[in-house]
């Protein structure tokens, strides 16, 4: 009978002990239960997202624990920018705007008060509801691969914090207890994300990765912030993060570029100039080539610069006001416009060109390669008026993926810009034509040009604002 007892007793502590020494799986067990999951949209300085954000990120954790918000913020960082687009299309949202909180392809609140009268009733409706991700694919939270989620999100829930920095780094910061340095072999990166956000006893998760001990960090919200007194950080093995624009923009930039490459007063001027090289010296055919490509690379540099003058200028008032919301939609409505113009040309009577006048007695003067560098990089300047417009469109087109991305797409566009002249030159070094039989064929299909032109832009408009491109 004793032994009987004491075996009994022996049991019932080895089960005692065996629950305690599993304590993630319990806790994991019993928070993936009842989850509901949300992709936030929010900015820094939206004064509607001010009366939001402290409701979202931070009341509703208290009364809803199983709740997990994936927050993408963006006014500050670009990369979200191109995601709050992707969620609205995929949405197949008729309007859209910040703060805007997305349960799934039925269920989103625009605007400050939709939120605040709504969202409590919305999350007890969803009980166990999936991640709605980029691709339109629903997966439970415990299936997203945080490690490829694109852009920079913070993923909130309870007392705790997870932010991707970039590809690699990840900083997650709670409120309560501090641990200590510790470094031992990391386990499934992706789990460890995971369960940092899930698991009750997330501090033991932290001891099974190799992390850094660093300062409290504040979490911003719209007017205010959330300051979370402990927190590490951490690397994960770098991801391919989801593409999402880069093809896209691609077929952008060659279309604009294309659309620009074509533009007669261009060429006019680079055919006046080679005339006026040949005039003062018709026996130095190696001038022509050293002019043309001076007057070319003057070019080249110069629209560079305004390209990335044009960007950072997008850049500054998108940090400034709203407009990131509705800049995409104003840029493909201003290629409809541009378009237009351009048909409108193409039914003129006669197109000419302006700019040639307005030149030539600059030009007159070119009797070098150096002075052809010098006078291109001063014709640009009357070149703008009849060349800034696709330009512009795609300055905005390429803004929020920063100067450091954008340059890649931005020497392409030049490229095609100046790559006409570039087989105009050489035509004419090899003796393949002569500049005025080039300059009587261009002045005798401009209005084609023209036409192709205000085609290919207003297409590209069309597709812009209606989410196709």
């Amino acid at each position: 009978m004793f032994f009987k007892k004491n075996t009994i007793a022996l049991l019932f502590l080895f089960l005692i002990l065996s629950l305690a020494l599993m304590p993630n799986y319990f806790s994991f067990a019993e928070n993936k239960e009842n989850q509901v999951c949300g992709v936030y949209f929010t900015g820094v300085g939206c004064s509607h997202c001010a009366k939001t954000d402290p409701v979202v990120l931070q009341e509703l954790f208290n009364e809803y624990p199983n709740l997990i918000i994936i927050e993408y913020e963006i006014y500050q960082q670009r990369e979200n920018a191109l995601l709050f687009d992707k969620y609205s299309q995929s949405c197949e949202l008729s309007r859209s705007g910040i703060p805007m909180i997305i349960f799934n392809h039925q269920d989103v609140i625009i605007g400050d008060n939709p939120i605040l009268n709504n969202i409590r009733e919305k999350i007890e409706e969803l009980e166990n509801n999936s991640c709605l991700l980029i691709n339109g694919d629903f997966q439970k939270f415990e299936d997203v691969n945080l490690a490829s989620l694109p852009g920079k999100p913070k993923i909130w829930t309870k007392d705790r914090i997870l932010i991707k920095n970039n590809q690699e780094e990840w900083v997650f910061g709670w409120k309560g207890e501090k641990v200590q340095d510790q470094y031992s072999s990391e386990i499934n990166p992706n789990k460890v994300l995971q369960n940092l956000i899930i698991t009750d006893n997330f501090l033991n998760i932290i001891n099974q990765i190799n992390y850094t001990s660093t300062s409290s960090i504040k979490a911003p919200l719209s007017g205010s912030y959330i300051d979370f007194n402990n927190a590490i950080s951490f690397k994960v093995k770098a991801e391919p993060e989801i593409v999402l624009e880069n093809n896209l923009d691609l077929v952008k930039v060659l279309s604009l570029a294309l659309v620009d490459a074509i533009n007669p007063c261009a060429l006019a001027v680079l055919g006046l100039m080679l005339i006026t090289i040949l005039s003062y010296n018709p026996q130095k055919k190696r001038n022509v080539l050293l002019a043309g490509l001076a007057f070319i690379i003057s070019v080249f540099i110069m629209y560079l610069l305004y390209g990335l003058v044009i960007i950072r200028s997008f850049e500054i008032i998108q940090s400034l006001t709203s407009i990131r919301v509705w800049l995409y939609k104003l840029l493909g409505a201003g290629a409809i416009i541009l378009g237009i113009i351009k048909l409108k040309d193409f039914f003129k009577a006669q197109s000419v060109c302006n700019v040639v006048p307005k030149v030539n007695k600059i030009i007159a003067r070119i009797t070098s390669p150096a002075g052809a560098f010098i006078v291109g990089a001063f014709v640009t300047i009357f070149l703008l008026p009849c060349t800034i417009g696709p330009y512009v469109i795609c300055g905005g087109i390429l803004c929020p993926l920063g100067l450091l991305k954008a340059m890649p797409l931005l020497l392409l566009y030049n490229l095609i810009f100046v790559l006409p002249m570039i087989v105009m030159v050489l035509v004419i070094y090899l003796g393949l034509s002569q500049v005025k039989d080039i300059s009587t064929w261009q002045a005798k299909n401009i209005k084609y040009l023209d036409l192709i032109s205000g085609i290919v832009i207003i297409g590209l408009g069309v597709a812009m604002i209606f989410g196709l491109l």
